[in-house]
């Protein structure tokens, strides 16, 4: 078997097809049932490891350099988590870390959780942590709810405050995606007084017969006449809706020829992109179909 150096990875988009908020918990955080879609579209991570114990982001998006990014966050909270439970000295763990920039900041496609989940995955190997998956999602969640979503690497049905997942298969759909120049912080649509906080818990049974919808969007609606509006023509074409808090849409189609139709009706001022769904993450799926060498 042959096997290969690589430094690059995928941190792929994801779609939330449904996403209902179930309630709030005493700590500040809220309940969701949601499902969590992978697009074989993203972001890239180059990833190149070093002793010098230094974690440095190369982005040509200048406003994600700062210690808040998750990349950086993700790093050293590994680091972290090997001196405290493996007993690793990490003074010597260090990466070059490049990122392409394709996932619109503040779109609800999870571009910030991915990258997180990405930098945590690669560098547990690169760095022989050895930490299972199940064991970076649990400590994942300090970073960001959705990042534990993108380390399993499934869709899923997911609920809690992002911690209990249900893998699931789907038939394979493409989705027109839609990002119509506006971000929305995920912090002020969960503050919104205009978010009930007590849609019905349900089954994953029922949840997945009944028709998907999202509760934010009706908010996000009210406050941004151009997602109002985007929303309204895209759905006189095929089912569409908002993913996350937004600002993203998505419509949903059975062949790539009849999104490409759609596609060419968006205004040229907003950036779009046509992507096929997949059930497994498209850095899972690259680590499963062969044997690299993390160097």
């Amino acid at each position: 078997m042959k096997f290969k150096i690589l430094h690059t990875w995928p941190s792929p988009a994801k779609i939330n097809l449904f996403l209902y908020v179930t309630g709030k918990r005493f700590d500040g955080y809220h309940n969701i049932q949601t499902l969590f879609q992978f697009l074989n579209y993203g972001d890239t991570l180059k990833i190149i490891p070093n002793k010098t114990g230094n974690i440095s982001l190369f982005t040509e998006k200048k406003t994600l350099l700062n210690k808040k990014n998750s990349i950086l966050n993700a790093a050293q909270l590994l680091k972290e988590k090997a001196l405290l439970y493996h007993k690793r000295d990490t003074t010597n763990f260090g990466a070059k870390i490049f990122l392409k920039k394709n996932i619109p900041i503040g779109s609800g496609l999870g571009g910030a959780s991915s990258n997180a989940a990405t930098t945590l995955i690669v560098l547990n190997k690169l760095w022989n942590t050895k930490f299972t998956l199940q064991e970076l999602s649990t400590f994942s969640l300090k970073i960001g709810t959705d990042v534990p979503g993108f380390i399993i690497g499934n869709t899923a049905v997911i609920q809690g405050i992002g911690d209990i997942l249900y893998p699931i298969k789907r038939i394979k759909k493409w989705y027109l995606v839609v990002y119509p120049s506006i971000q929305i912080l995920t912090k002020n649509m969960f503050s919104s007084p205009f978010l009930t906080h007590s849609t019905p818990k349900k089954s994953i049974k029922l949840l997945l017969n009944l028709p998907f919808s999202n509760d934010f969007e009706n908010i996000v609606k009210k406050k941004f006449i151009k997602i109002k509006k985007l929303l309204s023509m895209l759905s006189l074409y095929a089912p569409s809706r908002m993913t996350g808090t937004g600002s993203c849409v998505f419509s949903e189609f059975n062949d790539k020829e009849s999104a490409k139709k759609i596609l060419s009706l968006i205004p040229k001022n907003m950036k779009s992109f046509i992507a096929k769904s997949v059930n497994i993450s498209p850095l899972h799926n690259m680590l499963n179909k062969k044997k690299y060498i993390f160097s």
